[in-house]
């Protein structure tokens, strides 16, 4: 009766011992899982801002880009001004001889 008390004993005990084991291995397991969602959830974020991170790079090109003609422009206008004072200033000097 002692052995089979013993037995009985020894495979609660072995029962108990699995179960703590399991019960860690069970909470790595779930923890594992919600680590995971995480870094999907991240990846889709970083994706998101990489994304809108090349469209604010793009508009700013645009936007140098466009203030870089604007300056041209502004050069060009100034030289042709220069140019029609030129003119002017010729054209006064031959109605005057």
């Amino acid at each position: 009766k002692a052995k089979k008390d013993a037995i009985k004993k020894a495979g609660r005990v072995s029962d108990l011992l699995v179960e703590a084991v399991n019960g860690g291995v069970q909470e790595s397991f779930i923890n594992e899982k919600r680590i995971e969602a995480e870094i999907r959830a991240l990846a889709s974020t970083i994706a998101r801002f990489m994304k809108q991170t090349d469209q604010w790079l793009a508009a700013s090109h645009a936007i140098n880009t466009a203030v870089k003609e604007i300056g041209d422009f502004e050069n060009w206008m100034k030289s042709m001004d220069f140019d029609c004072k030129s003119i002017n200033a010729a054209i006064r000097n031959i109605y005057q001889q």
